[in-house]
């Protein structure tokens, strides 16, 4: 089957009556997590603003002998607030940098929920698509909820900590688009290669699949992975995701088992 083909036909999976159904909850689910976490965020950012840490030393001398007094001040309250917001141009600067950071922050902790919401309902989307196109190859699948909770909590400690090892590249432009994006791709490749596989095949077809076609799974998985950046396009697309990576398992492992 050609790509071409493969993505028309998830498409048209994607518009049945049951998938619609299922993509209801990611949606639904994320959406209101993600509004609550904005208005956390951009809170957090205003509260910021309002209280500064303001430390000045005084050094005298008494008797020939010098004293230096250190104080320390915390400046809160609307001061700060109300000298931003009292110019035009300033006021827009404080406003627009606390919505746009928060804005990035909720759209990449909106990816990483939604593919652990999706998570859940990976099962029932391959059985779906099995039933439809696939009733020739078993559902084997090789994982369970201890080991896979394992592999959630080893992916997302990488994650973090290339989120820590790349922050000298933040701040080179270009550099930070691919320093910013990297940890987060790491884990939607990882978990959702891992959903999907986990489901269908077993642990040797998996390496099977890996070693003959990883960087056209890879490809496709950055594609899926530039696509969730476009705003609420997780939010709708998630459930696609699994469905035409869902394709492109049930195919391999079907190659596979003929060939045996």
């Amino acid at each position: 089957m050609s790509e071409k083909d493969l993505i028309l036909l998830s498409v048209k999976d994607f518009f049945t009556k049951q998938m619609l159904k299922y993509s209801l909850a990611p949606f639904i689910f994320t959406l209101i997590l993600m509004y609550i976490l904005f208005f956390v965020i951009a809170g957090i950012g205003v509260e910021s603003l309002s209280q500064v840490q303001v430390q000045t030393t005084e050094t005298t001398i008494q008797n020939g002998v010098p004293h230096t007094e250190s104080i320390s001040t915390l400046i809160e309250g609307t001061a700060i607030i109300q000298f931003l917001m009292s110019y035009a141009i300033t006021s827009s600067i404080a406003t627009f940098l606390i919505y746009v950071i928060g804005s990035f922050l909720v759209l990449y902790a909106s990816i990483f929920i939604a593919v652990i919401v999706i998570g859940f309902l990976t099962p029932f989307i391959l059985k779906e698509l099995q039933r439809r196109h696939y009733n020739d190859v078993d559902m084997v699948g090789y994982s369970n909820i201890i080991s896979g909770l394992f592999l959630v909590i080893k992916w997302a400690v990488i994650m973090i900590v290339m989120f820590i090892l790349l922050i000298p590249f933040y701040f080179i432009p270009l550099l930070n688009i691919i320093a910013f994006n990297l940890p987060l791709y790491y884990f939607f490749h990882k978990m959702i290669k891992f959903d999907i596989s986990s489901n269908i095949c077993t642990k040797e077809e998996d390496k099977k699949i890996h070693y003959f076609s990883a960087n056209k799974i890879r490809l496709k998985t950055l594609t899926l992975y530039v696509i969730s950046l476009i705003p609420f396009a997780i939010f709708f697309g998630a459930i696609f995701y699994v469905i035409y990576l869902g394709h492109t398992y049930f195919l391999e492992v079907r190659k596979l088992r003929q060939l045996c």
